[in-house]
């Protein structure tokens, strides 16, 4: 947004309470996809928007986004064509921004491209692409852009009041962290892109303001790259509570999630619920041939 109006000829400030990198962004399975379980649950058009946004991603900035090839290995007769036609259905949707197609795989092939795979009951897999790209790099590589079309950014500089004239938003009351400063920053107009914590910022301008996010939490679990060896990811379209779960080779590592808990509210740090971690260690135990576990200390 900062990039957008930048490069209109606004005069634009970017100011983010901590890392540029950090929240929502920092947590993520480091995938920029099209969301193969909205597919499944029927949301088209939430599909072919971020099918489009994976597309043009990966064309402005295919230094930070590349292909990521997913399996999903089957282990019913009939699990093999139904996802194989929803995953042709799937680069349909996303046209001339499409991937690498889809296709069938035998059992041998997909025990080739995911040897770590559980072989027992395994029929033969599905394979898709999506994009992974690196969170962190683009955050930055955001900013650096803005700045180069002449906004000002800054981060470690929280917003603590909202000045209104007239019941107008029309600037922001700012403390940087580092030095202890406070100062007013004028505007024309505030934008309030603080993800989950929207309504937090919401209700510092109007302390009646009603909710308009429903907080939850989603975790991941990071395990040694031996637990999926190679470049290939595996998606599991619907695990015992109808979710979709994941392993994505990362950094010589292995992120496996996510979880939907209901939270009250967020938090900057939040942390992993006991079930949660069971839930996520239960389904890769199920799939992979080398067991994870916990290890207490």
């Amino acid at each position: 947004m900062a990039v957008d109006a930048a490069s209109r000829g606004y005069r634009v400030a970017l100011v983010a309470a901590e890392d540029f990198a950090k929240g929502t962004s920092s947590r993520s399975p480091k995938l920029v996809h099209g969301g193969v379980r909205y597919l499944r649950q029927g949301n088209i058009t939430l599909v072919l928007e971020a099918l489009r946004e994976r597309g043009r991603l990966a064309k402005n900035a295919p230094h930070l986004v590349r292909d990521m090839a997913f399996v999903i290995p089957t282990y019913n007769w009939w699990e093999g064509p139904f996802y194989g036609i929803g995953m042709k259905v799937y680069d349909q949707l996303a046209g001339y921004l499409e991937l690498d197609p889809s296709g069938w795989l035998s059992r041998e092939e997909t025990m080739k491209r995911i040897p770590s795979v559980e072989p027992e009951g395994l029929v033969d897999g599905v394979i898709y692409h999506d994009g992974q790209f690196d969170d962190a790099r683009l955050a930055i590589h955001l900013a650096m852009t803005a700045a180069e079309q002449g906004a000002v950014v800054t981060n470690y500089c929280r917003c603590i009041a909202l000045i209104k004239r007239e019941g107008r938003v029309t600037g922001a009351r700012l403390r940087d962290a580092e030095a202890g400063e406070e100062f007013e920053l004028r505007t024309k107009s505030v934008v309030n892109a603080t993800g989950v914590f929207v309504d937090e910022l919401r209700q510092i301008g109007d302390e009646d303001a009603n909710p308009v996010v429903a907080v939850s939490q989603g975790i991941h679990i990071v395990l040694p790259q031996k637990f999926l060896p190679g470049n290939t990811a595996i998606m599991i379209p619907k695990t015992s509570d109808g979710r979709v779960l994941l392993a994505v080779p990362w950094q010589n590592r292995v992120i496996v999630g996510t979880t939907d808990t209901p939270r009250k509210t967020a938090v900057l740090e939040p942390r992993a619920l006991a079930e949660e971690r069971d839930f996520v260690m239960e389904h890769a135990q199920r799939y992979l041939t080398l067991d994870p576990r916990m290890q207490m200390s």
